[in-house]
């Protein structure tokens, strides 16, 4: 056997000796929904958040759980983590007064999205929060810099207009 040949055949059976290894990455943020409860006093033992692409959420079904992503609850509040959301939500939350509510249909608010629910005795009513969050460190700082190159440009040109007004006269 030439020494290609016995490089080639120890290759294939060290290949099938060793097993590969899945590699998994998790790369950047995920979006958010927070969902704060009022109103009734009863608390929250289990929920499902519905997705849906039509408006109408005819095609209402539950949010998947994939690695990361989920939908949990604690005794006053829920909160979901997905790798993208649709775009129309429900919630549907049984409370320990053995009733289970459902709530009005709801869009994908932002990327960190807050709601507020308040709880009656037969539904609930999603509403979108707003917050300060979806102005994140970086747009803010991205804002900042425009905002200081503007001003600068601004302060440039009134110089150079200074200047050359004076050399007029």
């Amino acid at each position: 056997m030439t020494k290609s040949r016995i490089f080639l055949l120890s290759m294939l059976i060290i290949g099938v000796l060793v097993r590969a290894h899945v590699v998994r990455a998790d790369t950047g943020p995920k979006p958010t929904m927070e969902f704060t409860f009022t109103g009734e006093s009863a608390t929250i033992t289990s929920g499902i958040l519905y997705e849906c692409e039509q408006s109408d959420c005819s095609d209402a079904s539950p949010l998947k759980e994939l690695g990361p992503q989920g939908f949990t609850c604690d005794a006053s509040s829920c909160s979901a983590l997905a790798y993208g959301f649709s775009q129309y939500h429900k919630l549907e939350i049984q409370f320990s007064d053995g009733q289970t509510r459902q709530s009005n249909i709801f869009e994908t608010d932002a990327f960190d999205s807050k709601y507020k629910v308040t709880v009656r005795p037969d539904d609930m009513v999603v509403e979108a929060q707003f917050s300060l969050k979806a102005f994140s460190r970086v747009n803010l700082l991205l804002i900042l810099c425009v905002c200081m190159l503007s001003i600068g440009g601004l302060v440039i040109g009134l110089i150079i207009f200074l200047v050359r007004r004076s050399k007029k006269n």
